[in-house]
């Protein structure tokens, strides 16, 4: 069976924007990139139902950095582009599509500023609303120059979360059909931990938030009925005798619910946690990736496969997984993909 995957990445070195890729299920590989979409630093993309693709993009304008979304109609190859929508700024450096009201959010690292867009008939934007964090940012040099939100995505129950970085952070939103946002609550993570991706378990009500900084994972409690997360554990996603830089990337949940994996740059693994009965996590494996810099990686249609793309050394990776134990088993490594940063499965 054949599998396709949209690629984000850079466009510092040799990329060129968005990139398709293919998983051979039957023969175990990866194979066949293709450039299907030109965009600046397309590091992040999400694809709606309706098959069009919503890219992060930078350009400049007279001298000038702009940045925001580009939009492409995936229909035909390569992608006919259908709109921009870029302002005077660096680009956003996530985003994600709200398919029940129709609605594309992005969180801008650079500026602080979250935005929630409006999808039109055709799957072009308007902008429905914008927050700005404005919170103390927190001890960490990465962090001093200002808020950063690094995510905004849909909690289960359809509220939006913000995980910012640069305050130590987790913002939850109240968000309207119309997409306007109204803040529920501020969840403070420990000081220097550096929130950045967010998943949840509705099995055991609990949220699993990693940290880039502090190269860890904060298991939240969620009371979705007051809108509020507490904390109930701290691990880390590297050995704790491990001094060399990392900067924990990427979070991802099996379906099950019973296994998160979390990639690092700098100790370049991904690490395989179980959920236990209480929906605390042990961990139960480190993988290297094969390649240096590993940004994010995703499942396969059946997650029997996880792929990884490596930022620094262009390369994807490909591990098959074990559904009863969780854990992974090298397959294939050094399958070029220029500064690759996002794994998205195409719809």
């Amino acid at each position: 069976m054949i599998e396709t995957f949209l690629i984000g990445t850079y466009t510092h070195k040799s990329s060129e924007g968005v990139y398709e890729l293919q998983l051979d299920t039957d023969k175990k590989q990866l194979q066949n990139l293709e450039l299907v979409g030109r965009a600046g630093n397309p590091t992040y993309v999400a694809e709606s139902k309706a098959h069009k693709v919503y890219a992060i993009d930078a350009e400049s304008e007279d001298g000038k950095k702009i940045g925001g979304l580009k939009v492409f109609d995936a229909a035909e190859k390569p992608f006919k582009e259908l709109d921009k929508n870029l302002i005077a700024g660096p680009n956003p450096a996530y985003v994600a599509v709200d398919e029940d009201r129709q609605l594309v959010f992005t969180a801008n690292y650079h500026t602080g500023v979250v935005t929630v867009y409006k999808i039109k008939a055709d799957g072009t934007l308007t902008t429905a609303d914008t927050v700005q964090h404005t919170g103390k940012v927190g001890p960490a040099p990465e962090q001093q120059d200002g808020p950063h939100p690094h995510f905004a995505d849909l909690t289960p129950d359809k509220r939006l979360v913000s995980c910012d970085l640069g305050e130590d952070v987790v913002y939850l939103y109240d968000l309207s059909d119309e997409g306007k946002l109204t803040e529920k609550s501020r969840f403070k993570c420990a000081d220097g931990f550096g929130p950045r991706h967010i998943v949840f378990n509705t099995d055991k009500n609990v949220a699993y938030l990693v940290g880039e900084l502090g190269s860890g994972i904060e298991v939240l409690d969620y009371d979705a009925q007051a809108g509020q997360f507490t904390l109930r554990e701290e691990l880390k996603t590297i050995p704790r005798d491990w001094t060399t830089h990392n900067g924990a990337a990427a979070i991802r949940l099996s379906s099950d619910q019973k296994f998160v994996y979390v990639s690092n740059r700098g100790y370049n693994s991904i690490a395989t946690f179980k959920v236990e009965d209480n929906g605390e996590l042990s961990l139960i494996d480190e993988i290297p990736s094969e390649g240096d810099f590993p940004r994010d990686f995703n499942f396969n249609a059946d997650e029997s496969f996880i792929i990884l793309v490596n930022q620094n050394t262009d390369n994807a990776t490909l591990y098959s997984r074990d559904a009863k134990s969780g854990k992974l088993t090298l397959v294939q490594k050094d399958f070029e993909v220029p500064e690759g940063v996002c794994v998205a499965p195409v719809k």
